[in-house]
């Protein structure tokens, strides 16, 4: 079954992300931060519904995680991929939609769902919202695409998305869309944006660094095991929490984690520095690992690190 989520957002948004087609990831947040959103598997559907009496549908992505985040960790992972361009306008969003005064400084708990692969239609293949989504609705409504008014839904999408000058992305974009909206969904491991990966790691971990057990949440970083520039992927598995510190070193090479789990900690960290007491505590010790075993920390991407990072 093909799932679609058709969700509530305003015109600022729309208009603002919708000029913006480099960015690489869309957190489509939700200023109530009660209840995290999940009513989507990744890879599925999530459509942009304006508010009434706009009732149009204009755009979409694909569903890769929710989570409930401060909103200075929302900002410091996604920045303009919110929807605004400060910290400040978003707090302000905020203050507007949960109709309370403006709190400087107050960290809102806010929902946040990570949508890759966006597209914005342009303001003449807008598409009308599925008759049975009721103008009050407040949040969202899901659908099956295969059958009734999902399934007409589907058609007017392939329809919009099969138009060049419809769509405010690049080509190549709207066509991946147009080609994983209607093929079977395909299993496999996650790949993620930056802040994607970033969420997942982070509640993967029960929100504590691996090593240290921290869990004060600004002090924490998603690190990948193999960087980026080196080959390494968005993937849970080439990802740690690691609190900064222990992050910093880690990246250097002064620490590493062993393919068996283990925290070990180079000699070369005190001949250079002539300090760490508080890591060689933490050597030998076994981290803490994701609940799930397929998120775990792929031993070839461990080794990778202890072989070519970690100076011994």
């Amino acid at each position: 079954m093909r799932k679609a989520f058709v969700g509530v957002t305003d015109g600022e948004w729309y208009e603002f992300l919708s000029h913006r087609p480099e960015l690489t990831e869309v957190n489509f947040w939700q200023p109530g931060g009660n209840v995290q959103f999940k009513a989507l598997s990744s890879g599925d559907l999530f459509l942009f519904k304006l508010h009434s009496p706009n009732n149009y549908i204009v755009g979409g992505g694909f569903f890769a995680v929710s989570s409930l985040l401060p909103v200075s960790m929302a900002w410091d992972t996604f920045g303009a991929m919110n929807g605004v361009g400060s910290l400040e306008e978003l707090r302000r969003r905020l203050a507007k939609f949960r109709k309370e005064p403006i709190r400087q400084g107050e960290d809102y708990t806010i929902g946040n769902i990570v949508l890759e692969q966006t597209f914005f239609l342009r303001r003449e293949a807008w598409i009308p919202a599925p008759s049975d989504f009721k103008p009050n609705t407040v949040v969202g409504k899901g659908y099956d695409l295969d059958v009734g008014t999902g399934k007409e839904l589907s058609v007017a999408l392939e329809t919009a998305l099969a138009s060049r000058s419809a769509v405010s992305v690049q080509r190549s974009v709207a066509e991946g869309v147009v080609g994983r909206m209607f093929s079977d969904p395909v299993p496999g491991r996650r790949r993620l944006g930056q802040g994607a990966f970033r969420i997942l790691v982070t509640d993967s971990y029960d929100r504590q660094c691996a090593v240290s057990r921290e869990h004060t949440l600004p002090v924490l970083q998603a690190a990948h095991i193999r960087p980026v520039t080196s080959g390494g992927e968005h993937i849970v598995s080439n990802g740690l929490l690691l609190r900064s510190d222990i992050h910093t070193l880690f990246d250097r090479g002064y620490v590493t984690i062993t393919p068996d789990h283990k925290f070990a900690v180079s000699s070369r960290l005190n001949e250079d520095w002539k300090n760490g007491k508080i890591y060689y505590g933490l050597a030998g010790q076994t981290i803490q690992l994701p609940k799930e075993r397929s998120r775990w920390p792929s031993r070839e991407t461990l080794e990778w690190h202890a072989d070519t990072i970690f100076m011994r």
